[in-house]
């Protein structure tokens, strides 16, 4: 995009002449004639009412009344250009679109923002979530994560944070009902549910439970408490509402603050979990984005 000036008309003439000490000078500075300028400047002495300027042999001086418009105008127009100057350096800087779901941006991505920006502080992201990003999405995104299996994220993309869960609570809700020395215990306590459709596309309660062979309880199997979005079980756990399965590689910051402590056995799905997908169309902002996705996993992991 052109470097050109915003249209000031008077003001900008005004300033030049006034810093340039020569109607010629301005003149040449703004690519109009010399005779044009000293009109523009006449006629704004005469809607003032006041001279502006002395005019010499060699050039012009600021009256008294000249020196005080100077100091308005000057303050003006150098704002007008550098606010001018930040409206074209936004429009020129490139946005990644980034689709993923709620869970993965608001506990694992969000987070690590900054650490982004450090690296690359040119680029903007700007995340687009969802519930969930369906088999066979398409859109522009620029870079996708989605959870999946190998089996319908395989072939193209590559496995970032495998599905491993543990349950967690807090040490306050432990120590008042705990502790959970198995999963039969544990099946026995107030749980928190992510609302699925059936079959869950990832570990529930009743697939955990189902894997240590434990019978579940009442809580497992309906009761307890159920949100639409994994953040607001996280947050009900975190309000000591109950007992979550918590995506390790999402709820590690809370872990390591002891905001959550673990209640129960992990439990892993190798094959299942967060899918980095390739763009239609790749970009160098694109691979940049992936890349420090990929670096970003390794160190958390």
């Amino acid at each position: 995009m052109p470097d050109h000036q915003p249209e000031l008309g008077w003001m900008r003439i005004f300033v030049e002449v006034a810093t340039r000490g020569s109607f010629s000078s301005a003149a040449a500075r703004l690519g109009l004639t010399q005779p044009a300028v000293s009109y523009q400047i006449r006629r704004l002495e005469e809607q003032f009412g006041v001279s502006l300027l002395h005019r010499r042999h060699r050039g012009v001086e600021l009256t008294a009344e000249g020196e005080r418009l100077l100091d308005v105008a000057a303050k003006a127009v150098g704002n007008i250009d550098a606010l001018a100057r930040s409206f074209r350096l936004e429009a020129q800087r490139p946005v990644i679109r980034l689709r993923t779901d709620y869970a993965f941006s608001a506990l694992w991505l969000i987070p690590r923002m900054d650490g982004f920006r450090l690296v690359h502080p040119e680029t903007d992201i700007q995340i687009v979530a969802t519930q969930r990003v369906e088999v066979g999405f398409r859109d522009d995104a620029d870079v996708a994560i989605v959870f999946g299996t190998r089996a319908e994220f395989g072939a193209v993309g590559r496995l970032l944070l495998p599905e491993k869960v543990v349950p967690v609570c807090t040490q306050g809700f432990l120590d008042r009902n705990g502790p959970f020395k198995n999963p039969a215990q544990l099946a026995e306590a107030r749980l928190i549910h992510l609302d699925t459709s059936m079959p869950s596309p990832w570990f529930d309660w009743r697939s955990y439970f189902a894997e240590f062979s434990a019978i579940p309880g009442a809580y497992a199997t309906g009761g307890g408490i159920s949100f639409n979005t994994y953040s607001l079980v996280v947050q009900a756990a975190l309000s000591e509402q109950g007992v979550a399965l918590g995506w390790m590689g999402l709820v590690d910051m809370l872990l390591s603050a002891r905001m959550l402590v673990e209640a129960g056995p992990p439990l892993a799905a190798s094959d299942r979990g967060y899918w980095l997908m390739p763009p239609r169309s790749p970009s160098a902002q694109s691979q940049r984005l992936s890349a420090w996705l990929v670096d970003e996993m390794g160190r958390s992991a």
